[in-house]
């Protein structure tokens, strides 16, 4: 079976470890990345390839949607879900029109391990 590559892309350093824990206590075989920002999401992505990444919204700089519309065409066929507790009806929309997942925060093991089970990504 092949790995699936995951990036983790949220400011709080806190976030990034429970999402983190979540995934890899059901796939311990994943490797998983970490970005602190968009900007840093961006430069990984483009170095590696990811089947599955998590984009917080509100982040200094620039927001998981910005973020998502860059990464997005880079790779087409990942599954990019965003975690926010902007819960807001034109997040929504915009999420949606980029293909993207929605989690409302606040994030915990049952909702990670929800959307990783149902969306189970194959490798790209």
């Amino acid at each position: 079976m092949s790995e699936t590559h995951c990036l983790i892309v949220d400011d709080s350093r806190m976030a990034r470890m429970m999402v983190k824990k979540f995934i890899g206590d059901i796939h311990p075989q994943w490797p998983i990345e970490e970005a602190a920002s968009g900007e840093e999401a961006l430069e990984k992505a483009a170095e590696q390839k990811f089947d599955l990444i998590t984009l917080d919204y509100n982040m200094p700089g620039m927001d998981g949607i910005e973020v998502a519309e860059i990464i997005r065409p880079r790779l087409p066929d990942a599954r990019i879900v965003l975690l926010t507790a902007n819960v807001q009806d034109s997040i929504r929309t915009q999420a949606d029109e980029l293909g993207l997942d929605f989690i409302a925060k606040p994030i915990n093991e049952e909702k990670i391990i929800d959307y990783v089970s149902q969306t189970n990504p194959e490798p790209c």
